[in-house]
């Protein structure tokens, strides 16, 4: 019977599986015009962006908003490699995940002196930094003029200089993302980042070095920032300081928290629902701030977990807004006291009382 059910389950798993393969390569044939194309396009360019965000934020419980800053330095690396080094665009690509990595890593090991609260402050901190830096290095970014001629995606002899081919070139890398997020996660990492974002103290005591899997998650995140960033720059032909922004850096952060922290599909479906909305209800683009603030502010308050999260990495971040509903309500709001904490006595290096 249980052998039975197991197979039931790989069965509707791989259909499924085989079923959304056939929708994305079939997708472009059910285009109906350039403009709905290129929407999708930027789609699969945020995919990677949720799924960083979600994994340096839902599933190790780091809240951070820079995630802007590593977009652009690799959209920035990405142009500036082809474009003045005459390097080819896989080389670019890998050299603009590999810097967003690096000024990543440079950027964690400070964070971790330093408590949740800080750590939000000092990502939004390099965030603005990395703006002002692209607003005013004339030389090497031009500036406010930004950086035009960005030549599309080559690899070999194949140039991928039209919309239909792009998609398949950043579905993959976008599967891929996906792929690696998802095995890393599942993994032994995977787990110690969830313990991470439970109880650090507990994470620690159990021997996990927190230290090292918070600049991993760190890392990884960035890296797959900086790819998106390259992704961005070929895809616009264009790269320009004022797409690199703290508003950009929410956008991404608001991403994770619609589709559901501590879930990697609600973060494609995060990204998907922010991304096409604006573009569909055309009129009301110039109020899309001031509607994405509502919509984030009703899903904290009637479901803080996401579409898709769990209610978990929603109280570890912070984020669990019932306490609004409840007050709405008139009642007193369920999980929102402070957890509850062992009290140790005799410890090495603190009096007993």
């Amino acid at each position: 019977m249980m052998g039975r059910t197991t197979l039931w389950q790989f069965s509707r798993r791989f259909g499924l599986y085989v079923l959304g393969a056939a929708l994305l390569l079939a997708l472009p044939k059910m285009m109906p015009n350039e403009y709905v194309f290129r929407v999708v396009i930027a789609v699969i360019i945020d995919i990677p962006l949720a799924l960083a965000q979600n994994l340096i934020t839902g599933f190790t419980g780091m809240l951070t908003l820079g995630q802007a800053a590593f977009y652009g330095i690799g959209a920035y690396t990405s142009a500036l490699l082809v474009l003045r080094a005459g390097l080819p665009w896989p080389v670019a690509f890998l050299a603009a995940g590999l810097v967003a990595c690096l000024f990543g890593i440079l950027l964690g090991f400070p964070c971790l002196r330093v408590g949740s609260d800080y750590l939000t402050l000092m990502t939004i901190g390099f965030g603005e930094i990395f703006h002002i830096v692209a607003l005013n290095w004339m030389d090497l970014t031009r500036g406010p003029m930004g950086i035009p001629g960005v030549p599309p995606p080559q690899i070999g002899p194949i140039v991928f200089d039209t919309s239909f081919r792009m998609y398949y070139l950043y579905l993959a890398i976008t599967l891929v993302c996906y792929l690696s997020m998802h095995r890393l996660t599942k993994s032994h990492v995977g787990r110690a980042l969830i313990a991470i974002r439970e109880d650090e103290t507990a994470a620690a005591t159990m021997g996990i070095n927190v230290a090292y899997y918070k600049v991993l998650a760190f890392a990884f995140g960035t890296l797959w920032a900086g790819f998106s960033g390259s992704m961005l720059a070929h895809f616009l032909a264009f790269v320009g300081p004022m797409t690199f922004t703290l508003n950009e850096s929410l956008f991404h952060m608001q991403m994770a928290i619609l589709g559901g922290l501590g879930s990697l599909p609600g973060s494609v479906l995060g990204a998907a629902i922010l991304v096409s909305l604006p573009q569909v209800f055309q009129p009301l683009y110039r109020y899309r701030m001031l509607l994405n603030g509502a919509l984030m502010v009703m899903l904290m308050a009637w479901r803080p977990q996401g579409i898709m999260g769990t209610s978990a990495a929603a109280r570890a971040t912070r984020l669990d807004l019932r306490w609004v509903r409840d007050l709405v309500r008139g009642k007193k709001a369920k999980g929102a006291e402070a957890p509850q904490c062992l009290e140790a006595e005799g410890l090495p290096g603190r009096e007993s009382e």
